[in-house]
Order: C-alpha cells, then sequence, then structure tokens
C-alpha cells in the first residue's frame, strides 16, 4: 500500500470515529431536551383538555340530593320485602340558614375539615391529584378534599370513586367558589352532609346527638358534630368501639386546637372545653320490632365490608338478608312462650330490666338466618344481639380448652391436655404459676377434688379452667380466641379471663360455635346475603374463611360440648331432645348475663340474656327475674334455645356430628391402656360429695362415656372428689400451695 492509500484508510476510519461526547444506540433517542419537550407537551395537553373540560361542564341548575333520595328495600332471603328506608319523606333532614348556626359551630366545622376555606379558590390541586392516582392505583376512598369540593359531591354528584366523577368535582368547585359565596357553600354543606343516626344536615344532627336545635349548641358540642363527619358510624359515641371512641375524642381536640391557631377560639376558653357526651340514639319512626334491627345491622356490617355510609344513606339500593322467615317467626315465638310470657315488668322491677338477644347461623353457609335483637326496635334501640358490653363468662371455656388442643399444651406436671386429663377442682384453689394471684370460687363454692376436663366442662368448674389458662399460656388463649371471632381490643391479658371477664356479643359467639361446628373453618357470620345498587351487583365477602383450627381440634371440643347438653349444665333444660346437640351455658359475675350457645349438625344459635336498668342503662343483677332467683344459662337462655332449635331444625333433626376424634364425651376412647396406680388421667363423669369408693385403684385412660350416639350419664367408675384431693394431682398444682388465694372482684362466674 503507497503513502496515498494509507492516508485515505486513515482518514476512513476517522470519518467512522464516533465524536467525543456523542451517544450511541437508544440513546440518541432519549437526551434531556427531548424528555423536557415531551413532559412540557404532555403538561400543554392537560391544560388544554382541562380548558376545554371546563368549558364542557356547567353547573346544574339544580342539586340532586333530594332529587336522588331513594327508598332502600330490604328483602328475606326468600325475596319477599322486609322494608324500605329512605324515601324522600322518611329522610331526617331539615335545612337552615348560615345565620341559624353559631359562629362558633361554623368555625368548628372549618377547623375540622378545611382551614384554608376562606381563602382557597374551592379546590385543593394537590389533595385532588393524590386522591386521581389513588383512584387509578384501585387504592380506594381518599380524602384531600375541600368543603366546597364536598358540597358539590354531596349536593350535584354522587359518592363514587371514578376518575371522571372527580375532574367534574374540580370543574364545578371551582365554578361554584366563583358563583357562590363561602357562607353559602359553608351552609350548603353543613346541611348535607351525613352524620349518622339517619340525620342529614347539622339540624337533624344537633337534636339526634344532644336533643337541642342548631342554635343552642356549645363550642364542645359543634367540635363533635364538626369531627363526626369523618366517619359517623365508627365516632357515635353510642356504638363505637373503645378505639373508635379513643379517635373521635383525638379528633376533637385537634378540632379545637386548629381553631385557636386559626383566633377562632381563646387559648383559655380552649383549656375549659370537656368532652359532651351525646344523648342516647333515639330510634327512628317506622322501623319498629325486629325489622329495625335488622336494617341497622345490614347497614353497619356492608359499611365495615366497604361500602361508603354516605351513598348507603343516599338510597337506591337492593339489600337482601339472609334472614329465614319460617326460623325467624320460630325464634321470635320462643323467646315469647319461654321468656318474655313469664315476665311480669308492673310488679316486678327485675322483669323491666331484662334483655335477651340471639343470633342463629347456618355453620355451612356462615348466614345469619334469625336474629333477635329485644323488645322492638323503637322500645329498646340497641340490639342486644350485636351488642358486645357483657361478659360472654363460662362460654368463653372451651376456647380455653381448644388453645390447649391447638397449642398441644401440658399440665403443670407435664401431662398432655386432653378430655381425661385430671385437675384438683376444688373452690378458690391457687392456680400455680399465674402471672398474679388468683383463685376463684365454683359456683356454689362447690368443691370437686380431682376431676376430669370433660367433667370439668359439663360442670363449668372455674378452679380448672383458671389452671387450664394459665398451663397453656393467656397469650396463647387470647390468639386461639381472636382467631376464633372474638374482639381482641377487649381482651385484657388477665387471669380472669378464663371466666370469660371480656365483652361480647351473641352475634360474636354464634361466630366462635359455628367456627367449630365447621370443622375449624373460620365462619364470620354474614347478615346480608346480596347487596345491589341499582343495576350493579356489590361483591361481598365468602362468610366462610380458612381453616384457623385443625379438624381434630375443632371436633374434640365439640365431642365435649356434648356432654354438657347430654350429662351438663344444660340438661335441665334441653335433656331428652332426639337430635344431636352440642354446646355451653354461662353464667356471669353478679348475675348480670346468662348464655346458652349451642349447635346441632346444622345450625348454630347463641342466646345471652342480660340486666340493664330500665332508666338509666347501667347494669345490674337479673336475679329475680321472673319470680325466681339466680338466672343461670341453663335456665331461660337454654330453654329459649331449645323450643327455637327443635322448631327450627325441621327435617335435619336426624344429622348426626360428623366428627374426627376419639376424645370426649360423644365418642369413646379407642386402645385404652391397662390400669394404672398413677391417677394421671381419672375421668369423673359425676362428681359426689359421698364416696362411693376408694379412688386408689384409678385407670388412666379408662372410658367413663358410652358410644357416640349416646354419652353415658352414670360412669362406671367414678373417683369421689375428697375434700382434700391427694398430693399430687396430673394439674401439677400439688394438694395445697400456688401463688395466691384472693377472690378478684367483679369475677364470680356462676356456672
Amino acid at each position: 500500500m503507497g503513502r496515498a492509500d494509507a492516508r485515505r484508510a486513515a482518514q476512513g476510519r476517522k470519518r467512522r470515529a464516533k465524536p467525543k461526547g456523542e451517544k450511541g444506540g437508544i440513546r440518541r433517542f432519549f437526551t434531556w431536551k427531548k424528555v423536557l419537550g415531551a413532559v412540557l407537551g404532555v403538561c400543554l395537553l392537560g391544560i388544554l383538555g382541562f380548558l376545554g373540560l371546563y368549558l364542557y361542564v356547567d353547573v346544574p341548575d339544580e342539586g340532586n340530593f333530594q332529587a336522588t333520595s331513594q327508598s332502600n328495600v330490604y328483602k328475606y332471603a326468600d325475596g319477599s320485602v322486609v322494608a324500605r328506608k329512605g324515601a324522600d319523606k322518611a329522610v331526617n333532614r331539615e335545612i337552615v340558614k348560615i345565620d341559624q348556626i353559631p359562629k362558633h359551630v361554623q368555625h368548628a366545622f372549618v377547623a375540622a375539615e378545611n382551614k384554608t376555606f376562606y381563602q382557597d379558590s374551592g379546590v385543593d390541586l394537590k389533595g385532588t391529584l393524590r386522591g386521581i392516582l389513588n383512584t387509578l392505583a384501585g387504592k380506594g376512598k381518599q380524602g384531600g378534599s375541600t368543603i366546597t369540593q364536598q358540597y358539590v359531591k354531596n349536593y350535584y354528584l354522587s359518592q363514587e370513586q371514578t376518575v371522571s366523577r372527580k375532574l367534574q368535582e374540580i370543574v364545578i368547585s371551582l365554578k361554584v367558589d366563583n358563583k357562590l359565596g363561602k357562607d353559602e357553600i359553608l351552609a350548603g354543606y353543613m346541611n348535607t352532609s351525613y352524620y349518622g343516626r339517619g340525620a342529614y344536615g347539622i339540624q337533624a344532627a344537633a337534636q339526634a346527638y344532644y336533643g337541642v336545635d342548631v342554635d343552642k349548641l356549645t363550642v364542645s358540642q359543634g367540635a363533635y358534630l364538626a369531627s363526626l363527619l369523618q366517619a359517623p358510624s365508627q365516632y357515635d359515641w353510642a356504638i363505637a368501639s373503645d378505639a373508635g371512641k379513643k379517635r373521635v375524642q383525638e379528633r376533637w381536640a385537634y378540632t379545637l386546637d386548629n381553631m385557636v391557631e386559626m383566633k377562632w377560639l381563646d387559648a383559655a376558653d380552649r383549656q375549659k372545653q370537656t368532652f359532651q357526651q351525646p344523648i342516647k340514639p333515639k330510634p327512628l319512626p317506622g322501623v319498629a320490632g325486629q325489622v329495625g334491627y335488622f336494617i341497622k345491622a345490614a347497614d353497619d356490617e356492608l359499611i365495615r365490608r366497604g361500602v361508603d355510609e354516605k351513598e348507603l344513606a343516599a338510597g337506591g339500593w337492593t339489600i337482601t338478608l339472609a334472614i329465614d322467615k319460617k326460623k325467624q317467626q320460630e325464634l321470635e315465638k320462643a323467646v315469647k312462650t319461654k321468656l318474655t310470657d313469664d315476665l311480669k315488668p308492673s310488679l316486678r322491677k327485675a322483669d323491666r330490666d331484662a334483655q335477651l338477644g340471639a343470633v342463629s347461623v347456618d355453620p355451612a353457609t356462615g348466614h345469619v338466618v334469625a336474629m333477635y335483637g329485644g323488645a322492638g326496635y323503637t322500645k329498646h334501640y340497641t340490639n342486644n344481639a350485636t351488642r358486645a358490653d357483657f361478659q360472654p363468662a363460662s362460654t368463653f371455656k372451651p376456647l380455653i380448652f381448644a388453645s390447649a388442643l391447638e397449642n398441644h399444651a401440658k399440665t403443670q406436671s407435664g401431662l398432655p391436655i386432653t378430655p381425661d386429663t385430671v385437675y384438683d377442682g376444688r373452690n378458690r384453689r391457687p392456680v400455680v404459676n399465674s402471672i398474679k394471684p388468683f383463685a376463684p370460687p365454683n359456683e356454689d363454692e362447690q368443691q370437686y377434688g380431682h376431676i376430669s376436663v370433660q367433667q370439668a366442662t359439663n360442670n363449668s368448674v372455674n378452679s380448672v379452667f383458671a389452671q387450664m389458662g394459665a398451663d397453656v399460656g393467656l397469650d396463647a388463649v387470647k390468639k386461639t380466641a381472636v382467631s376464633l371471632g372474638m374482639d381482641g381490643s377487649r381482651m385484657d391479658v388477665q387471669p380472669a379471663m378464663t371466666l370469660g371477664s371480656m365483652g361480647a356479643s351473641p352475634l360474636q359467639m354464634a361466630a366462635v360455635y359455628a367456627t367449630l361446628d365447621n370443622h375449624g373453618k373460620k365462619v364470620e357470620p354474614a347478615l346480608v346475603a346480596k347487596a345491589q345498587h341499582g343495576a350493579q351487583d356489590v361483591e361481598l365477602t365468602d362468610p366462610i374463611g380458612s381453616q384457623v383450627l385443625t379438624r381434630g381440634t375443632a371436633d374434640t371440643v365439640t365431642s365435649v360440648l356434648r356432654g354438657v347438653v347430654n350429662d351438663g349444665t344444660a340438661n335441665k333444660a334441653i335433656g331428652g331432645a332426639d337430635y344431636q346437640a352440642a354446646g355451653k351455658t354461662g353464667t356471669s359475675d353478679d348475675n348480670k348475663s346468662a348464655w346458652f350457645v349451642g349447635y346441632t349438625p346444622k345450625l348454630v344459635t347463641a342466646v345471652g340474656m342480660f340486666g340493664e336498668e330500665a332508666k338509666g342503662g347501667k347494669q345490674v343483677s337479673l336475679k329475680g327475674t321472673g319470680g325466681g332467683g339466680r338466672v343461670n344459662g341453663g335456665g331461660y337462655p337454654a330453654e329459649v334455645w331449645a323450643a327455637y332449635t327443635a322448631a327450627a331444625i325441621g327435617d335435619d333433626s336426624g344429622a348426626k356430628f360428623d366428627l374426627e376424634t376419639d376424645l370426649g364425651a360423644g365418642v369413646a376412647p379407642t386402645n385404652a391402656p391397662p390400669p394404672s396406680n398413677t391417677p394421671s388421667h381419672s375421668p369423673s363423669q359425676t362428681p359426689s360429695q359421698t364416696p362411693s369408693h376408694s379412688p386408689s385403684q384409678t385407670p388412666s385412660h379408662t372410658p367413663s362415656h358410652s358410644p357416640s350416639h349416646s354419652p353415658s350419664r352414670t360412669p362406671s367408675r367414678t373417683p369421689s372428689p375428697p375434700e382434700t384431693p391427694p398430693a399430687t394431682p396430673t394439674d401439677g398444682s400439688g394438694g395445697s400451695g400456688g401463688n395466691g388465694n384472693n377472690r378478684p372482684p367483679g369475677l364470680d362466674d356462676l356456672d
């Protein structure tokens, strides 16, 4: 190659070489200038699109709030109509002018919802953009709206969460802010908002929560009503949980602090404010009897499942309940014939104070097929079927045993806890290894001596289950109870919880026992079987959930609870029934509540009876109800349960429990080992105060029950309960000792 050729080749290579700083490949198409240009282009298109939308969307001539207030239709499971609620003529609303609303109440609402209301243009662009992005991401309802936007949504639009509705809201809010004065917008917002208790507007809310007209509201009351708007059903003091009460008080304080910040309330006056609890709710007209309870419970359930409360209150819903009309009639009849016909409230104060609630659930579907809430919604607003302020007492004890089985717990001496495990049942026996001194009394100070878990369940022996709770561990017991459907926020991890000292409702206890009946698969009872808004079906979660107990655990507990029905505290009330049943009685301290929760293979029903002072509402004793003495769970509650169940199960009376267990009252143990001199698992079906023979030779696993179809009422070998038990019972407690022998006040479970 000559010099000329070499020079030309070098020049060619130089031309082909990449200039310094030049990007190669795909990066040439994404320079910062091009990206910036694209962003600006998108913004320009967005602005032009919004301008077009602004010109296209007009403020409606009339608000649609009253025009779209429709009835909600509630139906029985068979499709027949239960009630219609919420038509225009029934909507509890009274429009008031802004000058009728005290300034301090107006300022409370602005302080709670939108401090910049008097300065803004009617739209919070940052909050609204966040709401749109969250809607697109499927995160559901989001906050961030101004008072103007909320007024527009209430008065002109709907509560639906869509991007198109949100864009309409922005445009109309901007135009409304230009067209109307701030006072008119604020009045519109306060008059169209829903406050719970069926109250639309500030005037109806003032009457519903404080029994006064709006012009009489105090600063504290106004701050509560302003705080309430965030979550009416959760913040209504009459029905709020402890957590809900705490949150609304925090929001109340936040509202007052904002009023001080905005110079609407003097700091010294702020310090003088005290939280004023609302009055008890007054029933709405037209929903008498059990129907009112149905409607309120169904609405609450839908709200818990995610339906917007304001959208539900606006109407247009068709709600099909799971209530079986025939079973409902049988439940009401059972309450009448077994309880209310026996009461004479004009003669006996105790009869005026007696309340009863019941819930019946199909364990296969999880549907609530019958519910009794009380004397009637217009007579007694609180639904006794869903209230959770009374102790479930000994109906909690099977959960302790379930936790023992599930966690493979052992006694203090290291033996597995089974239905045949023997415990020391002495009255007021101190609990060994308790987290604090605890020695509860048995019913009527009864002495049992050595007694099996099966017989301790039949006779609801407090000392046995107090020790079992310590053996299992109270945290583990609580975990099991919560997994079965109880409210953990009402459960203090203290020894007294073994006696059912927490609050619980018949609905919750029906859920727990339905899960046992359903072989450990979680049942979350559902009153609403179907819900439609217009032509759209609302997706409802399946009431049947995942496995929360092993089948062996659930079936063993069921087998043991059959013994309570056949041989225990419920036998007098429902003995001789021609169907298989399991269940547990309960009677709380001072006889303030009495329970029976029982089930057949295809129906679970919880019946709770509560002492509530007719005037004042405080908890009182049921003693003397019906002219008798103490009201036990094996009395009125079990009798109501038995009368209802016999009528309700119909063709299912021959159904048998399909139990996968070889333990408990309903199933005779298999492969029983030979007798042993050690009283490690001595069964005691019927405790005796008079020794019939010496218990020195005690079989370790000798069955004390006959086959599944007929549990034995008189065991072939019953060790007598000595006044002073042997020194080495299988619960490891010894004949004495423990860590205290006090009787905790307020925790004397009676059965």
